[in-house]
């Protein structure tokens, strides 16, 4: 569930409320606007053969809130345009996996977003100490994890996605979602049903077909800088190769405010994906620190078994060994530094490099990997929207 912030300068901590402090007013709507684009080079240095790609990953947002009876309407919508900046195949990433390209699962690439990656309205509605939300998307995300990678905080400033990304996120890009829930501060209850199967592996133009087959449930918590997250979801074969059901349990922990003056998020997660018999685990730490007005410093470790080779059709009901599942830990650091503020816009330069520790039998074909990123990073220097749960 996405709720609206007041605007912050980068340089003072994120506090959270119903309203912008500087949205446009359009004919009494409230219309409110954020986006993030990336542009630079991606290095995957790993054995037999580097990887490398002159990229762009990017999203923006816009909504706009009316008052509704004794309520409030939320339409909101965002795209992207990696469709056309990332290649067809995928940004190159050392042990990404998820979904597919030409009926093949992706291995060591990260897909591309499609280009409508929200298109929905939310209504809320206040009744004493209760608010009650309500939520209708062609695309959107499920009550199913915490904020999407992209939206939050602690790693905006950090190109790449995680390789927790489907066990944690994976369905903040869903064909079609209804969502009920209710508010009473400081903990917020949704369910939601959902369409499970990830979505079109060639194209990413396109809205599917909506379906409400999954179904998911989340308890979030949020005091201050403080907020927590509890969920769990039953997916309706999210993999077309894997011819089964998914239940994802997650769980995580944020923090956004500050350390000795200075603005801190960070976000620990847990996630879980149970098929058959086997269930494998994924942990994330992520942090961005804003050391001095101009400089932040970014982060991301994470621990992961992931089905590496061998990944592709499996026969319905025959389950998968946990011997095929590989462990991977993955250490990001990064650092981005801002030129000054053109047009109300923060351009930064950033760079990162991030090393690996793998099962032995990875080490046979991968090496010893690491991967690297310089790039330019633009947002806008007010965001009038924030992202959490």
């Amino acid at each position: 569930m996405s709720v609206v912030t007041r605007a912050q300068e980068p340089d003072q901590p994120h506090q959270h409320h119903q309203m912008a402090a500087d949205p446009a007013d359009a004919g009494g709507w409230m219309v409110m606007a954020d986006a993030n684009v990336f542009y630079g080079f991606n290095y995957q240095e790993r054995k037999f053969a580097d990887f490398w790609a002159w990229e762009s990953q990017n999203w923006g947002m816009l909504a706009a809130s009316h008052s509704a009876g004794r309520g409030q309407l939320t339409l909101h919508g965002m795209l992207s345009l990696e469709p056309f900046t990332i290649a067809k195949l995928g940004s190159p990433q050392a042990f990404q996996t998820g979904e597919s390209y030409q009926r093949a699962p992706l291995v060591n690439y990260q897909h591309p977003h499609d280009l409508f990656m929200d298109l929905g309205g939310t209504y809320r509605l206040p009744s004493g100490r209760v608010t009650y939300i309500f939520e209708a998307d062609l695309v959107g995300a499920p009550a199913l994890g915490p904020t999407g990678f992209m939206h939050r905080e602690s790693a905006r400033d950090n190109p790449e996605a995680p390789l927790t990304h489907h066990y944690l996120d994976s369905t903040h890009i869903s064909a079609g979602v209804v969502t009920g829930g209710i508010e009473i501060a400081p903990f917020t209850f949704e369910v939601s049903a959902f369409k499970g199967e990830e979505n079109d592996d060639d194209n990413r133009l396109n809205i599917q077909q909506p379906a409400l087959d999954s179904w998911s449930t989340r308890v979030s918590w949020h005091r201050g800088p403080w907020q927590a997250q509890m969920s769990g979801g039953h997916l309706k074969m999210p993999e077309w190769w894997e011819q089964t059901d998914v239940v994802r349990l997650t769980a995580s922990f944020g923090y956004d405010g500050l350390v000795k003056s200075r603005p801190l998020t960070v976000t620990a997660a847990w996630g879980q994906n149970r098929e058959y018999t086997y269930a494998p685990n994924g942990y994330l730490l992520e942090w961005d620190l804003r050391a001095t007005v101009t400089s932040t410093l970014y982060g991301r470790a994470e621990a992961v078994r992931k089905e590496i080779f061998g990944l592709g059709p499996h026969p319905p009901g025959v389950p998968i060994e946990p011997i095929v599942f590989s462990r991977i830990a993955a250490l990001t650091v990064g650092y981005l530094y801002d030129l000054p503020k053109i047009y109300g816009t923060r351009l930064g330069i950033g760079a990162d490099i991030t090393v690996y520790n793998i099962d032995q039998l990875l080490v046979e074909y991968y090496g010893s990997p690491q991967s690297y990123h310089v790039f330019l990073r633009w947002r806008p220097s007010r965001s009038s929207m924030a992202h959490m749960h």
